[in-house]
């Protein structure tokens, strides 16, 4: 994942509502984000493979941001 992408779904995390991202479940927060941030910036197929592994294997620390 490049630092661009990167940085970008990390400040979408923080610029949003924590309730939203605490009230979806898994999978629809996956693909919320992903929503999101593919309105940003358009990913390939492959990009978006990647961020959803991604964020997958951070939902644990997305949702102790959404916390805070």
């Amino acid at each position: 994942m490049n630092p661009y992408l990167l940085r970008q779904l990390w400040s979408l995390v923080e610029g949003s509502q924590s309730g939203l991202l605490l009230g979806l479940d898994d999978t629809s927060l996956v693909h919320w984000l992903l929503e999101q941030l593919s309105g940003q910036q358009p990913l390939n197929s492959a990009e978006t493979d990647i961020v959803r592994c991604y964020i997958r294997a951070r939902l644990p620390l997305i949702r102790q941001v959404a916390q805070s």
